[in-house]
């Protein structure tokens, strides 16, 4: 089977006392097309950028 590109398991991220993400879970497999969308505020961004870290 082949391997995620990207796997993000259980991701957490609070500020302060406020929890902005909760347990996100992804994976992307080669060749595969992503679309992450939502809402402003939804937690795209914050996603991305602490996956990256």
């Amino acid at each position: 089977m082949t391997q995620p590109t990207i796997s993000i398991k259980n991701l957490r991220k609070n500020y302060g006392s406020k929890q902005v993400l909760q347990g996100i879970n992804l994976e992307v497999f080669p060749g595969q097309v992503l679309g992450y969308i939502g809402p402003n505020g939804a937690g795209k961004s914050t996603t991305v950028k602490y996956y990256a870290a």
